[in-house]
């Protein structure tokens, strides 16, 4: 979108926070300085070349406190810590050739190795897998024109609208600074207090206070490059484009209750998930996706698509599935490959480039500072999972901490002409195969300053809010009431309220009501919000395919339980593709009614019902008997109950049940009635079932 012809002087005032002015400093001594005491005259924004031109060089503010930022914590990554990872291939299907010359999206056909990393970002690398986070989604590969990292995350928008603010967003998001807690959480003051000083924030606030970041496996998130790039062809010329990556399973949660105590029965729970899947070739597998736009198509929308905290809906824009990615192969050695791989943004082949988003201009910078941080050479790229695999690296880069290539000849500068000697002159720049940077005309003159066109930061948050289902509007509200229940600071959660109004009426509301707090005055917006046609696409219920592919079934057996109903169950899950685990009172397994052995695959009080999908309860009436004095059983039961879970079970099972709080439903299942039924009901959640087991906002 143009930006507007708004003077600097007197856009600078309205944009502000959500039409809040900065605080500015009035004495010399409560001026925010540079590491050298050079005064700064914004923090707010990096110098760029126009309102919506690219990020300088030159700008020492942004790079000091971005790269001090990098340096903040050895060796662990600072943000993404906690990771998991696998090997696999990307496979074109569609040519964009007449948008790129990137041939990894112009031969269709060509499988190209990949890693793919996926990570929580607010936890340390020993924080635990379910917590309510953004999820890293960063795939490396290794294309035949060099590496190719597309670093993004499960969600297609982000917080800030430039990178000079990354570092304060994740202080605040982090451990507060004095206590050392809460870890990978964002339910606690600082956190609130930030994101209520930055309106920017509040269409990707909708987002985590979704479902979207409590996903059920790492196989069943989407993936985006959240920023906005650029595909170039033969001639030079761009084209815009969003990067996608749609789980073939559908994009699945838990329920947050269910989060919780996941966290607790298996910190591991999405690593586990992962590797497991792969090991036992339920490969997962996901479509690539772009959505192109020219540069007018992009001037039409009522937006700005350099704003990284703004999306393009499906319904305006179609994705585009051009592509494949299965991972087959977990890792080796999770240090030197999971723990040690580096994404780069500035990867990238000759036909794809960046664009001008503030944001990802930082990141250019960023990524690369960090790694030498974190791998301590500048040689991090000879690391075997880092290393372009598709096609040699040559330079005229040598030595340094670490160096293992072993380079012959004398010829280490360009141009040279040792050739004439018969000598080896070492490589030369191609003017035509080489990465090119697609022309882009530049605005103004070097500004301080935010685009008037990335000022409406309520519209789509709104959009987003309205296009989810009445299950998923009630999920999202109590999110925002546990979360701000948590910050002690009245005024901070007053701020927030003030800027919900902008969001919806009816959520601040319900999140208002949640904490019994009166309503205060809606935030005046710096642009008022618009009424955005709603995006179904949005949504995660009723999307998903309801199949037991991917899911995972506990089978709760006792001694003396009927052999032949466990057996049928167990085969009627697995057949529709699910993963079946017999469950216990203890590890050695039980006795069944024919007096045969059955193993179990995990005890009672160690495989809790929240680890899996659905049950099944095949108990005796002896068995039953003993586990009524077993709370582990209890919880067995009624957390698959209050979790949504379908729950099979036999007769001798009732009174277990009855004592659990267990009352019948189309997802309670008597298994002597056969046991299709169960294995339908345990395709999806009982969704009916929520408002009879908690109170949401």
């Amino acid at each position: 979108m143009p930006p507007a012809s708004k003077k600097p002087a007197e856009q600078a005032s309205s944009l502000g926070n959500g039409g809040e002015l900065h605080q500015t400093a009035s004495a010399p001594d409560a001026r925010i300085t540079t590491n050298h005491g050079v005064p700064i005259s914004d923090n707010q924004n990096s110098l760029k070349a126009g309102r919506r031109g690219p990020s300088l060089l030159e700008d020492f503010v942004l790079r000091e406190k971005i790269q001090h930022f990098d340096h903040e914590r050895i060796p662990e990554r600072i943000v993404h810590a906690r990771g998991s990872a696998a090997h696999g291939f990307f496979e074109l299907t569609e040519s964009l050739a007449d948008y790129t010359t990137a041939k990894i999206l112009t031969e269709v056909g060509k499988k190209t190795e990949v890693f793919t990393r996926f990570s929580t970002v607010a936890g340390g690398a020993g924080s635990v897998d379910t917590p309510r986070d953004v999820r890293g989604f960063a795939v490396k590969m290794y294309t035949v024109e060099g590496n190719w990292d597309l670093v993004g995350n499960n969600i297609p928008v982000f917080f800030i609208q430039d990178a000079i603010k990354f570092p304060d967003l994740i202080h605040a998001a982090k451990m507060e600074a004095d206590r050392g807690y809460p870890q990978a959480a964002t339910a606690h003051d600082t956190f609130w207090d930030f994101i209520g000083l930055m309106p920017e924030s509040m269409h990707m606030v909708m987002w985590i206070m979704s479902d979207r970041t409590i996903p059920r496996s790492l196989r069943m998130m989407e993936g985006f490059g959240v920023n906005t790039f650029r595909l170039v062809d033969a001639a030079g010329k761009g084209t815009l484009v969003k990067f996608h990556w749609r789980p073939k399973l559908g994009t699945q949660s838990t329920c947050w209750d269910e989060a919780v105590k996941i966290a607790g029965a298996d910190p591991d729970y999405h690593r586990r998930d992962l590797h497991d899947a792969i090991a036992s070739g339920d490969l997962p597998e996901w479509e690539f996706g772009v959505q192109l736009f020219t540069d007018e198509e992009a001037a039409a929308l009522p937006f700005d698509i350099l704003d990284a905290t703004k999306l393009v809906p499906e319904e305006v824009k179609p994705i585009r599935v051009v592509g494949r990615m299965v991972l087959d192969r977990n890792p080796d050695n999770f240090f030197a490959e999971t723990e040690q791989v580096a994404y780069l943004p500035t990867n990238m082949p000759p036909g794809i480039d960046v664009s001008e988003d503030p944001l990802l201009q930082g990141r250019l910078f960023s990524y690369q500072d960090t790694q030498l941080s974190r791998l301590g050479s500048t040689n991090f790229h000879q690391l075997p999972i880092n290393r372009a695999k598709g096609c040699p690296f040559q330079n005229f880069q040598r030595d340094g901490h670490m160096q293992t290539q072993v380079i012959p000849g004398r010829a280490n500068y360009e141009p040279n002409s040792l050739a004439e000697a018969g000598e080896v002159a070492g490589p030369r720049a191609d003017p035509r195969g080489g990465f090119r940077t697609a022309s882009v005309p530049v605005e103004e003159g070097k500004v301080r300053i935010r685009a008037e066109s990335f000022a409406d930061h309520f519209s789509q948050a709104r959009l987003f809010y309205r296009s989810q289902t009445a299950i998923e509007q009630a999920h999202l509200a109590s999110a925002l009431v546990f979360e701000l229940s948590k910050v002690t600071l009245q005024h901070v959660r007053d701020r927030m309220l003030s800027l919900l109004r902008n969001v919806d009426e009816d959520l601040a509301s319900r999140v208002a009501a949640g904490m019994n707090l009166d309503l205060p005055a809606a935030a005046k917006p710096a642009v008022a919000p618009q009424d955005l046609p709603e995006s179904p696409a949005l949504r995660i219920v009723g999307k998903y395919p309801e199949t037991l592919k991917g899911r995972a079934v506990g089978i709760l057996v006792s001694d003396g339980a009927d052999g032949s109903l466990v057996q049928a169950v167990r085969k009627a899950a697995t057949q529709a593709g699910a993963t079946v685990k017999i469950v216990a009172p203890k590890v050695g397994g039980v006795t069944l009614k024919d007096g045969k052995k059955l193993a179990a695959d995990g005890q009672l009080a160690g495989t809790p019902s929240v680890i899996f999908d659905a049950v099944a309860l095949v108990l005796s009436e002896e068995g039953c008997a003993q586990l009524l004095h077993e709370s582990a059983a209890m919880d067995f039961a009624s957390f698959a109950f209050a979790h949504l879970k379908a729950i099979g079970h036999t007769a001798e099972a009732m009174k277990l049940l009855e004592k659990a709080g267990v009352k019948p439903d189309a997802g309670v299942i008597d298994l002597a009635k056969g046991v299709d039924g169960f294995t339908k009901a345990a395709a999806t959640r009982q969704w009916d079932r929520e408002p009879k087991v908690r109170m949401l906002a």
